[in-house]
């Protein structure tokens, strides 16, 4: 390599060692077309008082495996069983740079989820799925627990969501195709559009739970 080459090479990273990383609008929120604030907002300090309750209520949250933990909102009419499935849901990966989509757990009718569970009947949660359910087809209402340190699988699912986060921190982000941001928790409603390929990751100390909530429209033809 010529010292020209060399020199050229020294100016290139001197430029961009001048240029100071943007260390504050990470901790915000940054929409794109597949991550959307929606103008809906509910008490923040009454849904975290609702998650708190889980546990008294002899819920609890399910543990899922890989530092993933849910509980059901929402049910079948009548059915009080909630399987491992119910909880999880149809999702696709691609294993490899084939890039062939493979199917995970069975798919879940979002539409048969339309009672809340009685133990959170009279609850903020029943307020919050009564004026969602006024605007949206809800399918699955469930809290979602992302433990400190963890990362979900890179997937996409048959159906979009709305997030509501409860408790969070600057370290945990949510990305659709490739677009990454944070959620605070503010009592905001986001519309994230997870039919595309998707993480959720928390690389923060503390844990991280959401109310996700599918909407229960027909799974989209994706090519």
């Amino acid at each position: 390599m010529t010292d020209t080459r060399i020199e050229a090479d020294q100016l290139e990273m001197e430029k961009h060692i001048s240029q100071v990383p943007d260390t504050q609008s990470v901790a915000h929120f940054k929409p794109s077309n597949d991550i959307i604030r929606l103008p809906l907002k509910f008490d923040i300090e009454k849904l975290r008082e609702a998650v708190d309750n889980i546990s008294a209520n002899g819920k609890g949250f399910i543990d899922m495996g890989s530092g993933f933990q849910a509980t059901s909102l929402t049910q079948r009419p009548g059915d009080t069983t909630a399987n491992y499935n119910d909880l999880s849901g149809r999702y696709y990966v691609r294993l490899d740079e084939s890039l062939k989509e493979h199917p995970r757990d069975d798919i879940v009718d979002e539409s048969e989820f339309s009672e809340l569970v009685s133990d959170f009947q009279g609850t903020y949660f029943d307020y919050v799925h009564q004026e969602l359910s006024k605007r949206y087809p809800i399918g699955r209402m469930r809290v979602l627990l992302k433990e400190r340190f963890n990362c979900n699988s890179w997937h996409r699912d048959p159906e979009p969501r709305l997030h509501i986060p409860i408790y969070t921190n600057p370290g945990a982000l949510f990305i659709v195709n490739h677009h990454c941001t944070h959620l605070p928790a503010d009592g905001s409603v986001y519309f994230t559009d997870t039919r595309g390929y998707h993480t959720a990751l928390n690389g923060g100390e503390s844990n991280r739970i959401h109310i996700v909530a599918a909407l229960a429209y027909p799974e989209a033809v994706i090519l």
